[in-house]
């Protein structure tokens, strides 16, 4: 039984499955609070503690999931290609829109932290809460922050900004589906994308397009509004 377990292919496997589960329970039941991503996770934690399973053995089989993340959101750049006469049309709103959001976000984040009282590795692994994992991990490690932080902070961003924002939406009347994909992509990565693209192929253009923006954008400023936040307060 060891051996097996210790096999990457393990890892994979429950992995795999636990996210099947997670998909048939949250169509089942059409709860969007029911995230396959989020019920995955927890299946897979229990599964771990129940058979006292070590995380580093299934970080054998984890690690090649984790690999495949920076690959797999660049195939969300087709639809993007379907709706690239929209995007050209409403370029100015949409950079603006994805520049603004990140910009708000990153200075929620730190002053949030500093009223909480956060250390300041906390504050620094949490930063990256809304861009993609790959980038986030790596903005961490630049910041001295901490990457396993850093990863759990992106992977709540992004199941409950695609839980509340479909709300969020229909209480302030947004009907418009680009600000509605930038909003989306912006505040939420690839979680927040999977959401936009059910929604409909124009929201999910744009939210294909805010993660990598936003990701970019994120590498440049926050060593910048890091130091001037953390100057003024």
């Amino acid at each position: 039984m060891r051996d097996i377990v210790s096999t990457p292919a393990f890892a994979i496997m429950i992995s795999l499955v636990a996210f099947e589960i997670g998909c048939i329970i949250n169509k089942k039941t059409k709860l969007s609070v029911l995230n396959p991503l989020l019920v995955g996770i927890i299946l897979i934690i229990i599964f771990l503690k129940y058979f006292n399973i070590s995380v580093s053995d299934y970080n054998k089989g984890g690690q090649f999931i984790s690999f495949f993340l920076s690959p797999a959101t660049v195939v969300l750049a087709v639809p993007l290609y379907k709706k690239i006469k929209l995007f050209k049309e409403n370029a100015l709103p949409i950079f603006s829109g994805i520049f603004l959001g990140t910009l708000s976000g990153i200075a929620t984040v730190i002053t949030l932290c500093h009223l909480f009282g956060l250390s300041k590795s906390l504050n620094l692994s949490i930063i990256p809460k809304s861009i993609t994992t790959p980038i986030g991990v790596e903005v961490s490690k630049q910041l001295g922050g901490i990457p396993s932080i850093t990863v759990a902070a992106i992977i709540l961003t992004g199941i409950i900004g695609s839980i509340i924002g479909p709300g969020v939406f229909k209480i302030l009347n947004i009907k418009d589906k680009v600000a509605i994909g930038v909003a989306l992509g912006t505040a939420s990565h690839a979680v927040g994308t999977s959401k936009a693209i059910e929604l409909g192929e124009t929201e999910g253009a744009m939210s294909s397009l805010s993660i990598g923006i936003a990701g970019l954008i994120t590498v440049l400023i926050v060593p910048i509004m890091t130091k001037i936040f953390h100057s003024l307060i």
